[in-house]
This record gives C-alpha cells, structure tokens and sequence, in this order.
C-alpha cells in the first residue's frame, strides 16, 4: 500500500514539474500590451477568436500549446488574446472601439478593423511595435507553417525577403533553438 503510494506521489510530480517547465503564452488586454509597449517596444502578435469557434479552440490545445512555440511568442511579441465579440471598448491610436450589435449576435469593431472586413476565425494578426497592421493571416495553423509565419515577423524578414524565398530557405532548428532530430 505504502509503496502504492510512493508510486503515485512520484508520478504526479513528474506530471507537475513538466507542467511547470512548460512554457505558456503570456496572454495580455490591449490595455496591458499599450502600457508594456510604451516602455519597451516590441511587436504585437493578435489571436482573434470568438468563443464558438471549434478551430480556435484546437489552435490553442496544439500549435499555441507548443513550449518553442510559446517561448518565441513571449520573447518576441506582445501577444493579445483577442475575442472578436467581446463587449467591452478598447481605445488604441487615440481611437475607441466598441462592440457592434448585429443579429443575435455583434462583433467588436477593433476585430473588423484588425480583419479587414473579413470576420474569419481564427485569424491571427501581426501589428508592427506602433501597432500598425502588418499582416493578418486567416485559419488555423498547423505547428510548422505557424513557425515559418511567426518567425518571419518576429525577425523582420517580411521588410526584406519575400514569403516564397523565406520559405524556401526556412530553418526551424535556428529560429526555435531545437535539437535536429527532436520530437517536439
């Protein structure tokens, strides 16, 4: 019984201790990358979802739950987790966005503006370090085609190497400090 124990009391903090190692986005409010970004400036990484979208929810269980993926987010990005439908008002450049009710249902206007237009989810979205818009990219993404995307912004290739060449010449291993051969 005794040695039972022990079993599972090693067990579960073999559990415990991976968790803690493992890195997670650091999600922030508008209002906490506005404040951060005034004294550091970094770029800003968005998720626009809503809370019914099915492949929003698979992004942050895979490819968002990826320790390399989350380390590179945190390090080069502020990131925001950013709900499409949300009510609340978000003031950013001097501009105050605000919820538009639609149906039985609405949009915020920050998410159009972000978009485009183009109320997609997810869609994630990339502002420069004045939180000009960069790029926006629509649906979920796979772990390897959302390290070539972050790492393409996150290191300012985009201002000036084009995707396809970027692509083609693309090395996770250095970007991501990954061991060649390791599964992760």
């Amino acid at each position: 019984m005794l040695r039972n124990h022990l079993l599972l009391l090693l067990f579960f903090s073999l559990i415990s201790t991976k968790a803690i190692s493992q890195n997670k986005i650091k999600w922030l409010t508008w209002e906490q990358a506005i404040e951060k970004s005034k004294k550091e400036k970094k770029k800003i990484f968005v998720d626009v979802f809503t809370d019914w979208c099915g492949w929003c929810k698979k992004l942050d269980k895979t490819t968002f739950a990826e320790d390399h993926i989350s380390k590179y987010i945190n390090e080069n990005f502020y990131p925001i987790k950013f709900d499409a439908e949300m009510e609340t008002s978000v003031l950013l450049k001097g501009v105050e966005y605000k919820f538009i009710r639609n149906g039985n249902r609405g949009y915020h206007d920050l998410a159009a503006q972000l978009l485009q237009g183009k109320l997609s989810y997810p869609t994630m979205v990339f502002l420069d370090e004045d939180f000009n818009l960069i790029q926006a990219i629509p649906g979920f993404q796979e772990t390897s085609t959302f390290e070539m995307i972050a790492s393409y912004f996150g290191s300012n290739s985009h201002r000036s190497v084009p995707w396809n060449k970027y692509m083609q010449t693309f090395d996770r291993y250095a970007y991501f400090n990954l061991e060649v051969g390791k599964k992760d």
